[in-house]
C-alpha cells in the first residue's frame, strides 16, 4: 500500500532536481533578503564547549543525579545538547543516512506520489518549508512520516528502496525508545517525578522529518531552513555532516560541531509550555555548504496528537504564575498550514499569557 498525495498540491520542482541542471546560480524565488541571510564573518562561537552528555550514567543509579543535574543545566542555559553512548548502534544510525540518501537518488516520479501540501498526511513529500505558502523558498527537500506506534504507520511508508522501511524503522524504535528514556530524566531534572505524563508519553506522537540538503552554488544567499523552533517535548537529530545553528538567549548564532556516533537533542515548544517557561524551545536553522550535500532524520517526539499540553501545577506558584495556555500538536499543524513556520508570529506565540 502506498500513500498517495494530492496531485494539486504537487506542483513543485525539487531541489535535488535543480541540482542536477549544474546551476551556477540560485534561482531568485531561492534568494533571502540580506538582513535573513547566514553571515558566517558575523557568527558567534560559544567560548565553553557544547555540551555532550554521557549516557551511560543511565546504567549506573550512583550517577543519575549527575547526569540529571548536566541534563538539566543544558535544558536551562541551551535547550539543547548531544548525547553519547546513547544505546543506539552506530550502524543503524549510518542505516538510516544511507537510506535517507537512496531515497532522494530516486527518479523524481518516484517520490511525486507522497507529494503533499497537506501537513496532517501521515506521509508527506515535499520541499522548502511549505511551499504553497513561504515568500522565499528554502534549500531542502524532505519526507516526513508518523513513527509512533510503527506498526500502525510503517507499511505507508515507501517501499522504494526495498530497505527503507526496514533500516529507517529500526532507527526510528531505536530513537523512540531512547527519547523515553531522556524525557524521565528531564522530568526529574525540573523536579516532577521520572514518570510524569508517562502515558501520554508512551502514546506520543513521533514525527519522522527526513531532510536532503543538496550542495548549494551560493550557500550565503539562501538557507536549508530557516530560524524556527519545533513544536513538541524534543526532537533527537541523526545528521551526515555540520550544518546546524542555534541561536542563544543572547539571540547569537552558533554553528553546532558534528561529533561522531553523537546524536542532538533539542527541546521544543511543548516543553517550554510543560515546564510553565523555567526550560525554552531552541531556534535553529539549516545553513548550506558549496560542495557537499548533507543529510538530517529529525525524529520529533510530542505528547499525542490531539492531547492539550499545559504547564505542569507543580511548577506554577507566586514566584511562577501560569505563563502559557494549553496547546497541542494538532493545533500546531492547523497553525503552520496558514503561517510560515519561520514567521514572528508562532504558535507558541499564541499560547503566552501576557500580564496587562
Amino acid at each position: 500500500m502506498e500513500a498517495k498525495g494530492d496531485v494539486s498540491d504537487s506542483s513543485f520542482t525539487s531541489v535535488t532536481s535543480l541540482t542536477l541542471k549544474c546551476p551556477k546560480k540560485i534561482p531568485q524565488q531561492y534568494v533571502l533578503p540580506s538582513f535573513q541571510r547566514s553571515n558566517h564573518s558575523l557568527l558567534d562561537h560559544i567560548s565553553t564547549e557544547f555540551p555532550i552528555i554521557d549516557l551511560s550514567m543511565l546504567n549506573h543509579p550512583a550517577h543519575m543525579p549527575k547526569l540529571v543535574n548536566e541534563v538539566g543545566a543544558a535544558c536551562k542555559k541551551l535547550g539543547f545538547f548531544q548525547v553519547i553512548n546513547h544505546g543506539i548502534p552506530s550502524w543503524v544510525m549510518k542505516d538510516a543516512i544511507d537510506s535517507a540518501e537512496e531515497l532522494f537518488r530516486l527518479p523524481t516520479d518516484k517520490k511525486m506520489c507522497f507529494a503533499s501540501a497537506d501537513v496532517h498526511a501521515p506521509v508527506r513529500y515535499g520541499t522548502s518549508m511549505n511551499h504553497v505558502i513561504d515568500k522565499v523558498l528554502f534549500w531542502r527537500d524532505f519526507i516526513k512520516h508518523y513513527a509512533n506506534p510503527i506498526s500502525e504507520w510503517i507499511h505507508l511508508w515507501p517501499s522504494d528502496p526495498p530497505s527503507y522501511r526496514e533500516k529507517m524503522g529500526s532507527y526510528a524504535k531505536a530513537a523512540n525508545t531512547l527519547q523515553k528514556q531522556l524525557m524521565e530524566v528531564i522530568m526529574e531534572s525540573l523536579g516532577l517525578n521520572a514518570d510524569y505524563l508517562h502515558d501520554d508519553i508512551e502514546e506520543g506522537s513521533q514525527v519522522m522529518d527526513v531532510n536532503c540538503y543538496p550542495a548549494c552554488p551560493e550557500p550565503d544567499l539562501a538557507l536549508g531552513m530557516p530560524p524556527h523552533t519545533d513544536y513538541g517535548t524534543l526532537t533527537i537529530l541523526n545528521q551526515s555532516q555540520q550544518g546546524l545553528q542555534i541561536m542563544d538567549q543572547d539571540k547569537k548564532w552558533h554553528a553546532v560541531p558534528f561529533v561522531q556516533g553523537a546524536l542532538i537533542v533539542r527541546l521544543g515548544d511543548q516543553f517550554e509550555v510543560l515546564s510553565n517557561g523555567r526550560y525554552k524551545s531552541i531556534r535553529h536553522r539549516a545553513i548550506l555548504d558549496t560542495h557537499k550535500q548533507r543529510l538530517s532524520i529529525a525524529s520529533i517526539h510530542s505528547m499525542p496528537m490531539e492531547k492539550k499540553v499545559g504547564p505542569a501545577p507543580e511548577l506554577i506558584d507566586e514566584q511562577h504564575p501560569i505563563a502559557y495556555k494549553e496547546g497541542s500538536f494538532s493545533g500546531f499543524l492547523d497553525h503552520i498550514s496558514v503561517k510560515s513556520v519561520s514567521e514572528e508570529d508562532t504558535y507558541l506565540d499564541t499560547l503566552k499569557i501576557h500580564e496587562a
